[in-house]
């Protein structure tokens, strides 16, 4: 093993057992500040208590969502994830993700367009495919501005199937589009500020795709927003 590659495998270990090792204490944060917030035992006084317990509930859901996302990109990055390939229909499995972000569609006031009778079958983990399907969907609703349309369609091209999923929104420069599939390189982007988050969730789309064979591109739309361009194994 090289120096380089030695260092990389210390680091995905090092990111693995501090992820594990918050996670214990995380979890009695959370279950302790929901009691708190929901005053379980009784009132505790003062109003403000019970919403710093929220703000401290809310904060630790945050931190447990990141600990999740760093623990899951050691464990793509280190080929540490057992995915079964299989053939999957892609119609279903994205009706069945709208169908759970029917509430989130509704709150934005976002239209989806779908053909998913016309979408045809990639060879994939199930697990690993609802993972990267609904991490992209979900970021396509999110970011759309009220009125948008999401796109979603899919073609197959010989032995491979092209998965487009495209929304509206702010511009990007070339630049943050090339960052935003890195981890922990993102910077202050677009996503990152509106989402005020570490901006992890497409790394780990690109991971997922890469671990079943594929990749997923990304590019900026001429008038806003993003474009995902997924390639996987045809069934």
């Amino acid at each position: 093993m090289s120096k380089d590659a030695a260092l990389e495998a210390q680091k995905r270990s090092f990111l693995r057992m501090v992820s594990h090792e918050l996670r214990t204490p995380l979890n009695s944060i959370l279950g302790f500040s929901e009691i708190l917030a929901t005053e379980l035992y009784g009132p505790l006084g003062a109003p403000q208590y019970q919403e710093y317990a929220e703000i401290v509930r809310d904060s630790g859901q945050k931190l447990l969502k990141l600990v999740n996302q760093v623990l899951e990109i050691a464990r793509l990055e280190g080929d540490a994830m057992d995915f079964e390939a299989q053939p999957e229909a892609l119609g279903p499995v994205i009706e069945d993700l709208l169908a759970g972000f029917a509430a989130e569609i509704a709150e934005g006031a976002v239209t989806v367009k779908a053909p998913a009778a016309s979408l045809p079958s990639v060879l994939a983990d199930e697990r690993g495919l609802k993972t990267l399907l609904s991490g992209l969907i979900h970021n396509a609703i999110v970011f759309s501005p009220a009125g948008g349309e999401v796109k979603i369609a899919a073609l197959q091209r010989g032995k491979t199937v092209e998965i487009a999923i495209e929304n509206p929104g702010e511009r990007f420069e070339p630049a943050d589009v090339g960052r935003l599939l890195q981890p922990f390189e993102q910077g202050e982007t677009a996503l990152t500020r509106r989402s005020h988050g570490a901006g992890l969730g497409l790394s780990i789309c690109a991971l997922t795709a890469k671990a079943m064979g594929g990749r997923l591109a990304l590019s900026a739309r001429p008038r806003g927003g993003l474009a995902a361009r997924v390639t996987l194994p045809a069934a």
